[in-house]
């Protein structure tokens, strides 16, 4: 009896406890991200002072503003009011934009979340499927083509890539729209309600700026897309070839088992497990790797946000925006390691 309550009472706690360790590791990566992002700011040559002033002010005024912006207290002082700013979500005021960091974020960072989500759909559709066919057909020409073609997307420069495909598909074909969200006819037609122009204007029935807004978003998309499949698809061929040596695998052979039932609904459904981490990183590095796409792409997003308070050294929004990118790396992995745990009995019961 007693044995049997003590089980009950850590089968009760073994969920807090998992719950606890999550929450503990989310707390300490932040607080390093925190302190990273801190010290970037300090290092960089860039003045902030003088970014703030102009260079034209005089040492008054670039004195009065060096007291302002809190630099004359210590590194450690600094810190702590940054740390107290940041969790009260005030990341500053941007130099470029002279508004709230926070406000700008909210602005731009929709733009980026349609563009890689869009670009995630295509990476993953194509290259789970690609990956899967590659393994099976291992050694084979289809195996060499998918592993050439993913060889391509993982190594050539993104930003070459854009260009080839706005001189091949814009400029030669005219088959899309070429940079920017939307046509100018457009812009200020569609009301923003969350950001996501597909979404609002297939929402308010503006179907002309939606197909506008489909031919702006095709192309830097796909190339996008292309990047994220050639990861996928060579990650998803490396865990099926693993699968398919698996003794449950000639157990199902033997049973005569039909071959594309074993390969996927059992093979593929056993490396879904580890490759929902991929996919989930592989979409956090597509919502901080779209930087040079939306430069290219003249993509009003966090990439080009960021590109832009770094050239004219506004390092409140460059440090607001790495902040921001990388409280979705972390979100993105903790979200991945609990369903992990979810899909995999083994994970959660050694947790």
């Amino acid at each position: 009896m007693k044995d049997s309550w003590s089980r009950s009472v850590l089968k009760l706690l073994r969920p807090l406890t998992i719950l606890g360790r999550l929450l503990s590791t989310l707390a300490i990566t932040l607080a390093g991200l925190l302190l990273v992002t801190f010290l970037i700011g300090r290092v960089v040559p860039s003045d902030p002072v003088l970014a703030a002033v102009g260079d034209r002010a005089s040492q008054s005024t670039y004195d009065k503003a060096y007291i302002e912006l809190g630099l004359d207290k210590p590194l450690y002082e600094q810190f702590y009011i940054y740390i107290k700013k940041v969790a009260l979500g005030d990341f500053g005021t941007s130099i470029l934009t002279k508004k709230e960091i926070s406000e700008d974020l909210a602005r731009v960072f929709p733009a980026t979340v349609e563009l890689a989500t869009l670009a995630l759909l295509f990476g993953t559709l194509l290259g789970v499927p690609a990956g899967v066919l590659a393994a099976v057909k291992h050694g084979k020409l289809i195996d060499q083509v998918v592993r050439v073609v993913g060889l391509v997307g993982y190594s050539a420069p993104i930003f070459w890539l854009c260009l080839l495909g706005l001189l091949l598909f814009y400029v030669k074909l005219d088959w899309v729209s070429g940079p920017g969200r939307i046509d100018i006819a457009y812009e200020y037609s569609i009301t923003r309600v969350s950001g996501l122009i597909l979404l609002d204007s297939a929402m308010q029935g503006q179907w002309d700026a939606f197909k506008s807004a489909v031919s702006h978003i095709v192309l830097p998309a796909s190339l996008l897309g292309y990047y994220s499949m050639a990861y996928i698809s060579r990650m998803t061929r490396s865990f099926m070839l693993s699968e398919l040596t698996q003794e449950y695998v000639t157990t199902a052979r033997v049973k005569g088992v039909p071959e594309w039932r074993i390969i996927w609904f059992h093979a593929l459904r056993n490396a879904a497990v580890p490759l929902v981490t991929v996919i989930a990183l592989s979409y956090a590095s597509l919502l901080e790797g779209s930087v040079l796409t939306e430069t290219v792409f003249a993509w009003p997003g966090l990439g080009q946000y960021l590109t832009h308070s770094l050239q004219n050294a506004d390092m409140n929004a460059v440090l607001g925006g790495t902040l921001l990118i990388g409280v979705i790396f972390v979100v993105l992995n903790l979200f991945s390691d609990v369903l992990y745990s979810l899909l995999d009995p083994r994970v959660r019961n050694f947790a």
